[in-house]
């Protein structure tokens, strides 16, 4: 959302690589111990692409010094990336609706904001650099806002063993297949 000026977004790699990559991934292993199956896709697809992300912003790996100067194909590709992760949160999305307006709300937020940010990509490669811009802020404001429903999830976590449970808005009445049957 370049918040205070900021633009160039590589002191995130780190952040990527290990608190998101990385927890990401554990998490997911944790999840399929107890045998959530969902949640282990969907932290581990997240962990991956996170890391994925963090090795196109690593200077040393060049990916994106392999396009030289050539910026339009280089943000065709980078949008290209981020419709592939936008069709895949699609179906994140569609298999949370018998869950919880919680998750639903995430993976809304999420696919709302990668689809931003691919289109931001294309704009640029299109030589719209106001409209990229104005796009990439709208993805980030999404992003935000699905990172503070995730927050709020895990408040929901943390609580609700101890003190109290949030609601998080279950849908499983709505799904036949999923209603528990007596």
């Amino acid at each position: 959302m370049e918040w205070r000026g900021v633009t160039t977004t590589n002191v995130y790699v780190a952040n990527f690589f290990f608190a998101a990559a990385f927890g990401l991934v554990v998490t997911a292993q944790w999840e399929l111990s107890v045998g959530n199956g969902f949640a282990y896709t969907v932290f581990s697809a997240f962990g991956l692409f996170y890391a994925g992300y963090a090795a196109i912003l690593t200077p040393s790996f060049g990916i994106t010094a392999a396009y030289g100067d050539d910026t339009v194909q280089l943000n065709n590709a980078l949008g290209f990336f981020m419709i592939l992760w936008t069709v895949f949160v699609l179906t994140f999305l569609v298999a949370s609706l018998p869950t919880n307006l919680v998750y639903i709300g995430i993976f809304f937020t999420v696919d709302l904001g990668f689809l931003f940010v691919a289109a931001s990509y294309f704009a640029d490669a299109d030589g719209h650099p106001g409209s990229a811009i104005a796009l990439k802020k709208a993805g980030g404001v999404f992003c935000f806002i699905a990172g503070l429903i995730g927050w709020y999830l895990t408040f929901h976590l943390l609580l609700k063993d101890s003190i109290v449970e949030l609601p998080l808005g279950d849908t499983s009445r709505y799904f036949a297949k999923s209603r528990k049957r007596e």
